[in-house]
Order: structure tokens, then C-alpha cells, then sequence
């Protein structure tokens, strides 16, 4: 009852008039960052920090928590319409969203993702209000090496959803690993794999990587097929008809469920949940022969995984000061600019100013709601556009976001170098996948195995002699086993299929080119 007066009070606090302009703004504002290719909510909140100097604390982390929960929504637009993820946590909804757009059923797709972002955001923060301090007691307990074996686990599930090679992926994986070393190293502190060049110190941005493999790469790949548009006759409904609403509800169930979850752990990002939910959906599915064709369950998972990770990453935000993604490190960052600390004391000391925020991200997600239901058919309209005025609009916009990270011209040269060797990879069939999530979880899991070999005194054994670690480490051992098996029973399964004479499934032409061909 506590709790729930202390939310009402919140809500009371939200609800004046300029407040919900705020929270308004900051839900609209996400929204267009989620939607533009390469401006993610990092960058975004980054560079309205100064501007939201001008306002309170709790108008000030209103704002900038409507961006990030705000690009959460819109970063699906891109990866639905265009192929281009505006956040590296729609990769997963592009590959199922994409085949829908091209199929004609972009609006579906747009409107179960919108659908089920609400309902995972919803339920993400009906968990954070019920469960903050138990389970950011129980998010605390996991060590160094129990940490390390979780991420290892589930680069070993994610793997398998790259592409029909496993050595690739690994190949691939590994490249993520070093390309992730680059710059101070987390035990030396002195720079590392920079060659002599003074910005590599500083690393490589995972935004280049993103816009690299994703925008400039979907533009030379429309520039191959000379592709002019994808024609509108084919977008023939802006809203999911009962048959998508009844595919997606277990995904969006299974998605809040596990996003929420696991994003409660300090490292688990939107990134690696949603591409958890879209794995384990392809294996729950009677069909899994129908993903990256056109599966509305891979739009539904996904789309609901990372929004209920975003509603879960402020659990340790709050309760422990430990920030779970990007965002959250630059939302951090805010709090101790407006002297306030994150962590344990936070709700006993600024109990008003937290529930405050929370009541506010309520308020939020049903404006987004609002938002982007009735805009789906707008979106859609983005799918008019000529390729010849969208090109160069796509790479204007992903440049402009590689460089408005660091301000440095060698970011967008990184992009492009990026985009070159996706352009390649997709033409070899090497999954770009790997890559990318080992580029994200190298830094964590080396810092990890560092302060594991750091308590054990240089042991390896300590992974295997805490039984938290160790069961994690059987848990991960028979997980790969067993998708292994499922992977090569469905590619038998494809195989008989196609001895026995059935057709292979012909794309469907919804890209007009320069010859008027069908592509």
C-alpha cells in the first residue's frame, strides 16, 4: 500500500500541465531519434543534456527517459520499412519485418510492433514497481564468473540464429571480439590495437559499425538491384488483421517475460535480450522454416523484448547505480550532474523525485501508444519515397549520426568502411550478426573474466568450482547441444523437402527497378 501511495503521488506530480508537455516532448523526440538511422538515444540524450540544464531534475530525467523508451518504439519504423535498424535492437525485427514490408504488410508489422511495445513496456514497469528491491537484491549476488559464463551462454544461443554456418558466425564472432579491444585496455590502461592512429584510443563507436553494416550497405545494395522504389499497391492494410494479433500474443508474452527479466541484470542490453526473444521463438515454432521470410512472430518478440529490457535496465539504475545499456550510462551521468546518486539511498532520500520519473514513463508509453498507432499509415508512406531522393538522404542522416557521437570525421570514415565490408559480407554469405554482438559484450565479458581470474588468484577453476557459475556452464553446454541437433533437423528437413519435388518459394516483387523489372 506503500508503494502503491507513493505511485499515485507520482502520478499526481506528472499529470500537471507542464510536466505532460514534457513527457510528451520526450516521447515525440524519441520516437523521431528511433526512427532516423544512426541517431540512437545515446547520442540524443547526449546532446540535450546541456539543453535540459534549464529545467528541474525531474523535468530534466523525464525528458531524457522519454527519449530512450521513445527510440525503443520508433527504432523498429527503419528496420521495418527500409532494412536500416535505427537502433542496433531492431537488427532482429529487420529480419522478419523487412520480408513483410516487401510482401506488402509493412502497416501489420508496424502495428504489432507498436502493440507489442506497449504491452511489454507496461508490464516491464508494473515489475519495476513490484519487484525493484528484490530483484536488484538478486541482480547483485551474481559475481564476476557467474557473469562471464551467463554472457558466454548466450553468445553460444545467438550464434545460431546467424546463418546456416556455424564456423562463419564464430569466424565472425571473433572479429567482433578484437574489433571490441580496440583502444585503453580495461587492465592495462594504456592504449591497445591503435596502430599508431590517436583516435582508435578512443575505440571504435558501435554506431559506425551499425550504420556501416545496415545504411550505407541497404544503400549499395539498392544501387546493385537498381532499385527505384517499393511500389505502394503492395501496402494493403495499415493495421493487423486477427490472425496477425493472434500469432503475436504468446511472442509478446514470451518477449515481456524474457526482456524484462534478464534486463534487470547490469549488461544484459535491448540488443542482446531481442535477439534472445527472436531465437526462442524460431524454436518454438511449428514453422520455423517461415522466419526471415516473413514471420509476424519475429517482428512481436523482439519488438516486445527490448521495450520490457528498457523498462527493466532502471531497476539496477535505481536501486543500484549500475547502469545496463548506453542510454542508461548517459541517464546516469544526468543524475550526477543534478547531484543526485543513484543506488540504495535513492529511494529513502528522493523517494518523490523516483516515483515521480516511473509514474512518468506510464504516461509516456500510452502516448507513444497514441502516437504511433494512427501514424502507421504515415510510416508506410515512407516506403513511397524515390530510392534515388532516399539514397542520399539515408546517407546524409547515418553520416551525420556517426559524427555527432564524437565529433570526428574518423567515425563516418569508419562507417564507410563498415558499409564496404557489408556490402561484401552479404554477397559471401557471411553473417554480420556475430560481429556486431561480440562487439557489444567483448568489453563486459573481458572485464568479467579479468575480475573472475582476479578473485581466484589466476585460477581458471573458479568457473567451474562456484555452483552458480558451474550450473550455468552445464546450462550453456546443453543448450548449444541441443540447438545444434534442432539446427541440423531443420536443415535436413528443408533438404527432404526439396528432394521430394517441393517448389522453392519465389520473392515476391515489390522493388520496382530502373529496367521496370521485378527484383
Amino acid at each position: 500500500m506503500e508503494t502503491l501511495l507513493f505511485l499515485l503521488n507520482g502520478f499526481q506530480e506528472v499529470l500537471t500541465p507542464f510536466n505532460l508537455l514534457i513527457v510528451a516532448a520526450g516521447s515525440v523526440v524519441g520516437t523521431i531519434v528511433g526512427v532516423l538511422p544512426g541517431l540512437g538515444p545515446t547520442s540524443a540524450i547526449a546532446i540535450l543534456l546541456p539543453v535540459t540544464m534549464v529545467l528541474d531534475p525531474v523535468q530534466g530525467i523525464i525528458m531524457m527517459a522519454g527519449i530512450y523508451y521513445g527510440a525503443m518504439y520508433g527504432g523498429s519504423t527503419t528496420a521495418i520499412l527500409m532494412n536500416i535498424p535505427g537502433e542496433s535492437s531492431s537488427v532482429p525485427t529487420a529480419l522478419d519485418g523487412y520480408p513483410l514490408a516487401r510482401q506488402g504488410r509493412g502497416g501489420a508489422a508496424l502495428g504489432i510492433a507498436a502493440i507489442g511495445s506497449f504491452a511489454a513496456g507496461i508490464f516491464g514497469l508494473i515489475g519495476l514497481v513490484l519487484l525493484a528491491p528484490v530483484l536488484a537484491d538478486q541482480a547483485l549476488k551474481f559475481g564476476p564468473p557467474e557473469y562471464f559464463v551467463l554472457l558466454l551462454m548466450a553468445l553460444l544461443i545467438l550464434f545460431n540464429i546467424s546463418g546456416r554456418s556455424f564456423l562463419k558466425s564464430v569466424i565472425m564472432g571473433a572479429a567482433g571480439f578484437l574489433a571490441s579491444f580496440a583502444g585503453i585496455g580495461l587492465s592495462s590502461g594504456v592504449p591497445r590495437f591503435s596502430w599508431g592512429i590517436p583516435v582508435l584510443a578512443g575505440g571504435i563507436e558501435l554506431i559506425s559499425i551499425i550504420i556501416g553494416f545496415f545504411a550505407i550497405t541497404e544503400v549499395l545494395k539498392g544501387l546493385e538491384e537498381r532499385r527505384v522504389r517499393i511500389q505502394q499497391e503492395h501496402i494493403k492494410r495499415t493495421f493487423p488483421g486477427k490472425e496477425d494479433l493472434k500469432r503475436s500474443g504468446m511472442p509478446i508474452v514470451r518477449g515481456s517475460l524474457l526482456g524484462f527479466f534478464l534486463g534487470i541484470l547490469p549488461g544484459f542490453s535491448a540488443t542482446v535480450t531481442s535477439f534472445l526473444s527472436y531465437d526462442l521463438e524460431k524454436r518454438l515454432s511449428k514453422h520455423p522454416d517461415r522466419f526471415g521470410k516473413g514471420a509476424i512472430e519475429g517482428v512481436a518478440g523482439p519488438e516486445s523484448a527490448n521495450n520490457a529490457t528498457s523498462s527493466g535496465g532502471f531497476i539496477p539504475l535505481f536501486s543500484l547505480g549500475i547502469p545496463s545499456s548506453p542510454p542508461l550510462a548517459v541517464l546516469l551521468a544526468a543524475f550526477m550532474i543534478y547531484g543526485l546518486t543513484p543506488g540504495p539511498v535513492l529511494f529513502e532520500q528522493n523517494s518523490a523525485f523516483v516515483w515521480t520519473v516511473i509514474a512518468s514513463m506510464f504516461i509516456g508509453n500510452i502516448i507513444l501508444l497514441v502516437l504511433n498507432l494512427p501514424m502507421v499509415g504515415l510510416w508506410a508512406k515512407l516506403t513511397e519515397v524515390p530510392f534515388g531522393l532516399l539514397a542520399p538522404a539515408i546517407l546524409m542522416i547515418s553520416l551525420l549520426g556517426a559524427y555527432s557521437v564524437r565529433n570526428s570525421l574518423f567515425d563516418c570514415l569508419a562507417a564507410v568502411a563498415f558499409g564496404l565490408l557489408g556490402y561484401l559480407f552479404h554477397k559471401f554469405q557471411w553473417p554480420v550478426i556475430p560481429f556486431i554482438l561480440c562487439f557489444v559484450l567483448g568489453p563486459k565479458m573481458e572485464m568479467a573474466f579479468i575480475q573472475s581470474l582476479e578473485i581466484s588468484s589466476g585460477s581458471w577453476l573458479i568457473f567451474v568450482q562456484r555452483p552458480v557459475s558451474f550450473a550455468l556452464l552445464v546450462l550453456a553446454t546443453v543448450l548449444f547441444i541441443l540447438s545444434s541437433l534442432l539446427m541440423k533437423r531443420t536443415r535436413k528437413g528443408k533438404d527432404t523437402g526439396k528432394g521430394a519435388g517441393l517448389k522453392e518459394r519465389q520473392p515476391i516483387r515489390t522493388i520496382e527497378t530502373w529496367e521496370g523489372k521485378g527484383s
